[in-house]
């Protein structure tokens, strides 16, 4: 079982640890906007880089949507979706104020099924129940081609090393 820490505080991830060269389940989420399921993983006819946070209400959670939404949502053949287990009408709340519309904002609230599958659920401590800060990249293919599980919640990801993942898997 993997873990990451919470300010130094070990805590335990629940699911299916997946690594690159995983084929990246298909799972449904709740876009922000409209509540529409959306689903994410498996083939596609774009990359897709999945951008996980624990709460858009915290400020690495929202300084990381507001940098993917400007750095990222650009690139050409890549869809990018925020996922989170922020209720859609908070994360919608967010997307407003902040301006965020250049990517899709989730969330996995209804059944845990994105944090079960990719393994990035925290199952203990004062955050269990909610997702770890983890970048999966997914290959048009279905295939996991770049992983960041972030060891510190508190830290914010490799910003460069998922652009240039999904880049390249363009």
């Amino acid at each position: 079982m993997a873990t990451v820490t919470l300010k130094g505080n070990e805590c335990n991830l629940a699911g299916t640890e997946l690594n690159v060269g995983d084929a990246a389940p298909q799972t449904t989420v709740v876009n922000s906007e409209g509540l529409a399921d959306k689903v994410v993983g498996g083939s596609s006819d774009k990359v897709q880089l999945l951008v996980v946070v624990p709460s858009l209400d915290t400020p690495v959670c929202a300084s990381e949507t507001r940098a993917f939404n400007e750095k990222a949502a650009g690139i050409d053949g890549v869809d990018v979706t925020v996922i989170s287990m922020d209720l859609p009408f908070a994360a919608g709340r967010f997307c407003t104020a902040e301006g965020i519309s250049n990517l899709t904002v989730a969330s996995d609230f209804r059944n845990k099924d994105f944090a079960n599958n990719y393994g990035v659920l925290i199952a203990d401590g004062p955050l269990a129940g909610v997702t770890a800060r983890a970048i999966f990249v997914v290959g048009k293919d279905g295939n996991i081609t770049y992983k960041e599980l972030v060891g510190e919640i508190t830290a914010e990801p490799e910003y460069e090393d998922a652009i240039a993942a999904a880049k390249a898997a363009v």
